[in-house]
């Protein structure tokens, strides 16, 4: 029996040193298949493993900026999941985004098929949140295993070239400076902590390394060296611009959607010309409106205002143009669902101001627009109603179910999900409404929030894809 149990647990290291102990010292001694350090003379890269954390996370963010620091982050997907606004901060920071697993567990211990279940969870909230999808991983302490070497070639595993135990709070601010200190010069990577909740870290370690920190980018501001993402580093400082990303993920288009596109770009230029359509934000142009008399049934909106027949409205339309560019290049419902947020986050504070400063504006009652909406306005100050049945609407579903068909980055795929939900929609806002809240810019970001309760879910479109559109007046 002795012999037996230990014939098994000679085995059983045997197989675990092939699995997992012999390529993390391959990849550590001779860099196979990894990045752990850059040949820049003036740049270095700042890591931060086993976040976000609620506390320290928005500090350590805040101090990058302060120093016009870029960093990269290797998120651990179950603190992704529950804190979704930070992951969206450090995208739109200007940071990079890894996978560090969705539970902080070492790959010694799962099988390959766990081990790419564990990235894929985590790089699906990433996308989800941010519209990109990250191809960087970072193995929990380093230990990566045997199907790591022979992993899609897509996948890059960044390690370290320093690291300075911050994860224990007796090292304390002074050694700790010290350390990062010596090691800070060009090419560098620099292993640290934003979260101290992991199996043998200290909960309140994180907060000397904010100390420590702040002293290292003084000195590294004094002595000329500049934090740059992990994928800068790597590629000497090249960063692929939004358009480019764009350009490479534009779709081809069959024979017979080019052409519907063409004669859908001509409409545009036509309705604008025969309806004097205004723009809210030349430089980007995306909302275009006019005012006119509405036709239709009462509609009730919010604190008690109605939109009745024969009342003075603006009505609403996107750009065909731009609605097809951010369809094409958005890489899922989701990446679509957040551009589109953001554009008329940024792009009602314009209409505001265009419209109290237009006294031919003033006796406008309400916005309005009809639209394939699902979910989403409301967050904005919008009522959605149904559409009254009729021609209009049966012309309307037809149109918008082609467009979106054309548009989406799902196609016709996204026709076949949930299709009794693809019907058109009244959207309506008071225009005391829009002039309260959006007559200045501060209300941009405050809604972030509010929204992200709605995009969670990849599988439940915010903006299915054919939003406002431009059809002749009912």
């Amino acid at each position: 029996m002795t012999s037996l149990l230990h014939s098994l647990l000679m085995w059983a290291l045997y197989i675990s040193s092939f699995y997992a102990f012999i390529p993390s010292l391959i990849s550590r001694l001779f860099g196979f298949r990894v990045f752990r350090r850059g040949k820049s003379e003036t740049e270095f890269a700042l890591t931060f493993d086993d976040g976000p954390d609620p506390v320290y996370t928005p500090r350590l963010l805040q101090l990058l900026k302060q120093y016009d620091a870029k960093a990269t982050f290797f998120v651990v997907g179950e603190h992704a999941a529950h804190h979704r606004d930070l992951i969206q901060r450090m995208h739109e920071e200007g940071h990079l985004i890894g996978i560090h697993n969705y539970i902080h567990k070492t790959n010694w211990l799962m099988r390959p098929g766990t081990v790419r279940k564990q990235i894929q969870q985590t790089g699906q909230i990433i996308q989800e949140v941010t519209g990109v999808k990250s191809c960087y991983y970072r193995p929990p302490w380093g230990i990566m295993n045997l199907f790591d070497f022979f992993s899609k070639k897509d996948r890059k595993i960044i390690l370290w070239s320093s690291m300075f135990e911050d994860w224990k709070s007796r090292v304390g601010v002074q050694k700790l400076t010290e350390r990062m200190l010596k090691e800070l010069r060009g090419g560098e990577v620099m292993l640290l902590h934003d979260r101290g909740t992991t199996l043998g870290a200290d909960a309140q370690a994180p907060e000397h390394m904010l100390e420590a920190l702040k002293v290292v980018l003084q000195e590294a501001d004094r002595r000329g060296l500049h934090s740059v993402r992990v994928d800068t580093l790597m590629g000497g400082g090249a960063i692929m611009s939004e358009s480019q990303e764009n350009n490479q993920s534009q779709v081809q288009l069959s024979f017979w959607k080019r052409g519907i596109v063409a004669l859908w770009l001509l409409w545009e230029n036509v309705f604008h010309w025969m309806y004097h359509l205004r723009t809210a934000s030349p430089e980007d142009p995306l909302l275009h409106y006019r005012p006119r008399v509405y036709h239709g049934a009462m509609v009730e909106m919010t604190d008690g205002h109605v939109m009745q027949n024969g009342d003075q409205v603006i009505e609403l339309h996107f750009d065909n143009k731009k609605l097809f560019e951010l369809g094409m290049t958005s890489r899922s419902s989701m990446h679509l669902a957040i551009r589109m947020i953001r554009a008329i986050e940024q792009q009602l504070p314009d209409l505001a101001r265009q419209i109290a400063s237009d006294p031919k504006l003033s006796s406008a009652k309400a916005l309005y627009g009809v639209s394939m909406i699902n979910r989403g306005p409301e967050k904005f100050g919008f009522t959605v109603r149904d559409l009254p049945p009729g021609p209009f609407s049966a012309a309307s579903k037809i149109y918008l179910k082609l467009l979106l068909s054309v548009i989406h980055p799902a196609g016709t795929k996204r026709l076949k999900q949930r299709s009794e939900q693809l019907v058109p929609k009244v959207i309506a806002m008071p225009m005391e409404h829009l002039l309260q809240h959006y007559g200045t810019r501060s209300f941009a970001g405050a809604r972030v929030e509010q929204v992200h309760t709605t995009v969670k879910e990849p599988q439940q479109d915010l903006l299915s894809g054919a939003e406002l559109r431009n059809v002749p007046p009912m």
